[in-house]
């Protein structure tokens, strides 16, 4: 899933200071899984811009709607009616990509990115979340015992570990495992070492960003 955090609150601040009226919008997918941007974060985020600007003394309205998904314009098609309001500014709490989409269906509203948007990864624990892909097509994990090489290695490297892990621990930091050593590891595991005797092109980057923005059209679907 796509990771995100909150951005610093001076900095939502600042987004929002002189405007009168505001809209912050939360998304149900990958960010309310991670504690970014789901129902609970976008009520504390209008809560706690209204507070400020009480305590300031300054007439700011903060409304609140959460979609199921700000990447699909069929649940953005749903703040039509909200937007009628015309507010001053919109808060997306979505990856990058919400706002984007909210920019291009109300270009009249300015829209601003209540979120950072950190990588792709799942759950080590509560509350923990760590980057294992780099969505970069052509995937090629099953070479590596179905470990990724590209975003688990600081230096994301293909062709075995570099000379700085030592102990299984990458040379940036102790807290991480050398992603390669897990490799070697697991491919062992399963008798295939001599696999890594051979030369093999194993990525194609051309596949995987070549041309501008990616797209995937699934003519199957079209309408």
């Amino acid at each position: 899933m796509i990771i995100a955090e909150r951005k610093p609150l001076d900095e939502i601040k600042s987004f929002v200071k002189g405007l009168r009226r505001v809209l912050v919008v939360g998304c149900r997918g990958c960010v309310t899984v991670c504690n970014a941007g789901g129902t609970k974060e976008v009520e504390l985020l209008a809560s706690l811009l209204r507070l400020d600007a009480s305590k300031d003394d300054l007439p700011l309205t903060v409304d609140e709607f959460t979609l199921e998904r700000q990447c699909d314009p069929e649940y953005v098609d749903e703040l039509s009616d909200l937007m009628d309001k015309r507010y001053d500014a919109v808060l997306s709490m979505a990856c990058s990509i919400g706002p984007q989409f909210l920019s291009r269906r109300y270009p009249e509203e300015r829209v601003f990115p209540a979120l950072n948007t950190c990588f792709l990864g799942g759950a080590l624990a509560h509350g923990i979340w760590a980057e294992h892909c780099q969505a970069c097509g052509n995937c090629v994990i099953h070479l590596f015992g179905g470990l990724c090489p590209i975003s688990r290695c600081s230096k994301s490297l293909l062709n075995g570990p570099c000379g700085g892990s030592a102990g299984g621990k990458c040379e940036v930091s102790k807290e991480i495992d050398c992603v390669w050593h897990l490799i070697v590891e697991k491919i062992t595991r399963e008798g295939r070492m001599e696999e890594f005797s051979r030369m093999d092109l194993v990525k194609d980057w051309r596949s995987s960003r070549d041309g501008g923005p990616r797209k995937i059209v699934r003519q199957e679907l079209l309408k």
